[in-house]
Order: C-alpha cells, then structure tokens, then sequence
C-alpha cells in the first residue's frame, strides 16, 4: 500500500501513532487537527514532532466542522483514503456538551462525506466506538446486535454517523468501513482516561477512585493492535469495491475494574490505596468484542496482553514524568 491518506484527529493519541505507522510503510500522510481544548495542546504538539520531521507528512490545522475551511485545507491535495479518527471522545463529557458533541462528530462526519462526493474520493474509513452498544445484555457485542438504545450522547454520535455513512455508502458509491474500538491504551493515551489517570494517581501516592464496586469490564485494547487493524482496514479497503461494514477492533478479554486497578499497582510496585465511589451515569457495565468478523476480513490477530499492555504504558509515563 503506498497511496496519499487523510488522517483526521492526527495530533492525538491514536492518530499520532497511525499516521508514523503510515509514513513507515512508504505512504504519504495529510494530517488534519484541531488541537481541541478537551486536553492540553502541548501534548498534542509533541505527539506530532516525529512526524514533522518526516517529507511525507502534511499538516492542516482546520475545524472539521467548517466545511469551507475543510475544502480550502484540501485544495490540490490528491487524496486515495480518508481515515476519520477526529471527534470529540469521552461518555461523561458528552452527557454536560451534547450539542459539541453532534458539531464536532455529526456534523465533521457530514463535512466529510460532502467532500469525498465532491472530490470524488472513494474511501473512508470512520473510528466508531463500542459505546455504540450500550448495556446490550448478551455478549460478545457482536455487529450484527440491534444498537438503537445508545445510554449517552456520545455514543448517538457515533451510531448517527455510521448511519450516515451507509447513506452516502448507498446513494454515491462511497465504500466505507465503519471500526468500533474499545477502550484502546497504551503510552500517548488521553490524561482524562482510567489507566493514564490511574497511573498518575498512584505514582503521586493518591487514593485511586473506584467507581461501583469494580465489577465493570473494560475490553482493553492495546494501540499497537487498534492500528495494525485501522492499516488492515485500509488495505481491505484498496482491495474491494462496493463496501460498507462495521468491523469490531477489540481484545475478546474483558478486564475487570478492580483487576484493572490491581495490575496497574502491581506494575508500579505499589500497596493499593482505593477509595469506593458510587457508579457514574452514562457508564455501561461491560464491554466485549466478538472479533471473530475482523479475523475473517482483516486478518486481524490482537498481539498484546492487558498486563504487558499496562507495562508498557507506565515504562513510558515514568520515561515521560521524570
């Protein structure tokens, strides 16, 4: 695969390591960012200092939701795939900002769509989430499941946009894979998320807060497999013709809240310190993937534990904080 990919939400946590994964394999990347506040733009700025060094990457600071701005950004830009990772992320946020949360992953997705017509762009692939599934009571979440009973704005979100996604799939040819991730981590992660908080907490010598009584799973996914299946999906894509899948991208290995916390003070080396809170709302009681469709289409094989996973993470956080 060597072509010229639009990265959108380039300067986060998955985005950053996509795009350098990209321009490793010889392809030519247009990064796209809009350094929203939702976390500190330092650390965004130094997400991207690997990649400006590189001849092969663009950057474009621009709102996705001003389509003008959008379409200016990508004058004269050849462009074979759009990877759409931007938008605003994060269940309890969205629950106090609903309306930015439909501006900036409704209304971009939309911007998007309109663009790739008009230029005639004919790939895409769109970060969904396993929020979609809400408190879906069988598991493995599996694609096919019923998912209209989304439990925060966040998630409707993210439902409305693969909807639209086969909209435009139906009516323009668009061939679109639709990726749900769930609960991705590893160094670079977002400071608002369990294991970077967690590991903040810890390593200062605070009490972690559990919420419920820690039997909530997570389906914890490493980034280094998140990508490998975003790159498989791209390929899957170049491949095929008259596309439109939703594809799960996650572990198969629910973890725990109360293992979670354990692992990460086993890591550290440190007594657990936990103080019990009541649960949040918006909050779903599990998440966990069936994979076995991305195993078929994609080829797809999650190559890291959770342990190894949290291992690598504080080795850099440590690396990061010292």
């Amino acid at each position: 695969m060597m072509a010229n990919i639009v990265v959108t939400g380039c300067a986060g946590f998955i985005g950053s390591h996509l795009s350098e994964k990209l321009i490793e394999q010889g392809n030519r990347v247009i990064g796209i960012d809009n350094f929203d506040p939702f976390y500190d733009k330092t650390i965004k700025l130094r997400n991207l200092e690997q990649l400006k060094k590189s001849p092969n990457f663009i950057f474009r600071e621009l709102d996705l939701s001003d389509s003008s701005k959008l379409k200016k950004g990508m004058e004269n830009q050849p462009v074979d795939l759009i990877i759409h990772l931007a938008g605003k992320a994060g269940v309890r946020p969205s629950i106090e900002d609903p309306q930015g949360y439909i501006r900036a992953n409704i209304v971009a997705t939309q911007n998007i769509l309109n663009l790739m017509k008009e230029k005639g762009i004919k790939k895409l692939a769109f970060a969904s989430s396993s929020s979609v599934y809400g408190n879906t009571k069988e598991t493995p979440f599996h694609e096919e499941m019923d998912v209209s009973n989304p439990i925060s704005p966040y998630a409707f979100t993210k439902k409305a946009c693969e909807l639209i996604n086969y909209t435009y799939h139906s009516l323009y040819g668009l061939d679109i894979v639709n990726l749900r991730f769930f609960t991705v981590f590893g160094p670079r992660q977002r400071p608002d998320l369990a294991i970077h908080k967690f590991t903040k907490l810890i390593l200062s010598g605070e009490p972690v807060p559990m919420f419920g009584d820690g039997s909530t799973a997570r389906d914890y996914t490493y980034y280094e497999d998140t990508v490998a299946g975003i790159i498989a999906a791209a390929n899957y894509l170049f491949s095929n013709q008259n596309v439109y899948e939703i594809i799960n991208l996650g572990n198969n290995q629910p973890v725990k809240l109360s293992d979670m916390i354990a692992t990460i003070y086993d890591v550290c080396g440190i007594a657990p310190n936990i103080r019990q809170l009541p649960m949040q709302a918006g909050d779903v009681d599990i998440t966990f993937a069936n994979i076995d469709k991305a195993k078929k289409l994609l080829g797809y094989n999650p190559q890291y534990s959770f342990r190894k996973g949290v291992e690598n993470f504080v080795e850099w956080y440590r690396k990061m904080n010292d």
